[in-house]
């Protein structure tokens, strides 16, 4: 497709911002995105991404398009209010991360959950009855107990994508996988501190990001504008749009229904994106 207008995006910035939980529909509108700032040339991307974390499969397809397209132009990520998890994960794309002295980010590692009703059902008297093709198909059934081959083959399940997370932050900041291992233990620090870790390259807000991608390719950041890709708000969050903790509780919720493998921080138990300090 042949975009007119090219010297225009030429001289502008593309922008994308990453809110709120990483599933499906975050990752369906910026690959999009991503695939219109290639098309019209755009010389350099500012990623901001205000998100607490996401799904394992939507987040590395973001980081993989992030990385393609980082061949091409410069990427330049602003770690915003919280930047976890999930979030760390697709910051790799870019080459370039700027983090506020005070931004919540790390959560470096994987989560997945499952709930054990036995106890309760068995209170009400409900029972199920399974027929089922192998021993583990049903496994994660909130029925019962999980077995300890079950429970062996989960946890073989976290640890490989937790080594693909480390794996990729080790790669993107050119760290040491040892190095990353050390304090991707599921903690959360600031962006202080990711700074002196090595996860972020400079402390500043979106406006220094966005300079700073200016500068990296020759344009005049006092001058330079950019070009927002606007999320597309569904009937339902047009209605929502003035309670974003009810906005969010409920796109989260929608997408846990099928996604129990996440990049996801918790507080004291509390996901992060109910979670308000």
């Amino acid at each position: 497709m042949i975009w007119p207008f090219k010297p225009r995006f030429r001289k502008q910035i593309a922008r994308i911002e990453v809110n709120g939980a990483i599933a499906g529909a975050t990752r369906k509108r910026v690959l999009e995105a991503l695939k219109t700032i290639e098309e019209r040339k755009f010389p350099a991307l500012l990623l901001r991404i205000d998100s607490p974390g996401g799904t394992v499969g939507d987040s590395q397809e973001i980081y993989s398009a992030l990385k393609k397209l980082g061949e091409k132009i410069k990427i330049v990520a602003s770690f915003g209010n919280i930047s976890a998890s999930g979030g760390v994960y697709i910051g790799m794309g870019a080459s370039h991360i700027v983090a506020n002295p005070g931004t919540i980010t790390g959560s470096i590692g994987v989560i997945l959950r499952g709930n054990n009703l036995e106890r309760l059902l068995e209170k009400v008297g409900v029972s199920f009855k399974v027929i089922k093709s192998g021993p583990y198909k049903d496994i994660l059934a909130f029925d019962r107990e999980l077995t300890d081959p079950e429970k062996h083959i989960l946890q073989e399940l976290i640890d490989v994508s937790y080594s693909q997370f480390v794996q990729t932050v080790a790669e993107a900041r050119h760290l040491s996988v040892e190095t990353v291992r050390s304090f991707a233990d599921g903690r959360i620090f600031t962006g202080q501190q990711a700074l002196a870790l090595g996860v972020v390259d400079r402390l500043g807000t979106e406006e220094d990001a966005r300079r700073w991608a200016a500068e990296l390719v020759g344009l005049d950041p006092d001058k330079t504008e950019c070009y927002t890709f606007e999320e597309k708000k569904s009937v339902v969050n047009r209605f929502l749009s003035g309670n974003d903790r009810l906005q969010n509780s409920l796109e989260t919720r929608l997408s846990s229904t099928t996604e129990w493998l996440e990049f996801e921080l918790s507080t004291s138990g509390l996901p992060l994106w109910l979670y308000r300090p």
